[in-house]
């Protein structure tokens, strides 16, 4: 999913870039406040981290040569909200583009956008509407995990078809396209993520909810 080096013409990767920093920084001063106010939540700052750096690390090709992986950003964005996962996403891609040739430098701003801000704020919608509604903790954390994970992908896919839109249909035409390749391989592993995210939601509740609760985080017990 990440876009590649150079993909992106200069003023695409310029302008996610500028739409993507605000976020950031905004982020930076929400997670300086979490470990001033919450030292011991760096633990569990860093498992979120380790978390998203893993699932969206996993490669797996899809159609047309492109490639599908979980990412991750739905058990941070409910446990420490949106704007902490802005940066801890961006973390995690500024390391995957450096170290594994995963994604780029110049498509950086353009993958903290899908991934690291509009994944995560979904996410976290859905998780706030749901819960609204009584859903079950667990079920809710999977399901924006789940949706989250989708919903970066519909974005990355507007991302290139705006760079790239279709002779015949487009901006539209391409976007389509885009997500139809996208699709094969990620909606089964976005419900894959979903499943997974409520497996360790529920460990954490079960063995960590009093730590949980001490760090205030977002989630709390029913």
């Amino acid at each position: 999913m990440h876009i590649a080096e150079g993909f992106l013409p200069v003023a695409h990767a310029i302008g996610w870039t500028i739409a993507s920093a605000p976020f950031v920084m905004h982020g930076g001063r929400r997670l300086n406040h979490q470990m001033r106010e919450h030292p011991q939540s760096k633990l569990l700052l860093g498992a979120a981290g380790a978390f998203t750096f893993i699932l969206s690390a996993l490669k797996l090709p899809s159609v047309a040569g492109s490639s599908s992986h979980p990412t991750g950003v739905g058990l941070g964005a409910v446990l420490f909200g949106p704007p902490v996962m802005s940066v801890l996403g961006a973390i995690v891609l500024l390391f995957q583009a450096l170290l594994l040739a995963h994604g780029g430098l110049t498509t950086l701003g353009a993958n903290v956008f899908s991934m690291a801000i509009v994944g995560p704020w979904t996410a976290f919608g859905v998780f706030k509407l749901l819960r609204r509604f009584s859903a079950n903790i667990y079920v809710a954390a999977g399901v924006a995990a789940a949706i989250g994970d989708l919903s970066t992908y519909v974005t990355t896919a507007v991302q290139l078809a705006l760079a790239f839109p279709d002779p015949a249909g487009g901006v539209l035409g391409s976007a389509a396209k885009f997500m139809g390749v996208f699709a094969i391989s990620q909606i089964p592993l976005a419900v894959i993520e979903g499943a997974l995210t409520a497996m360790v939601m529920r460990l954490l509740m079960n063995y960590g909810y009093l730590e949980l609760s001490e760090k205030s985080v977002i989630v709390r017990a029913d």
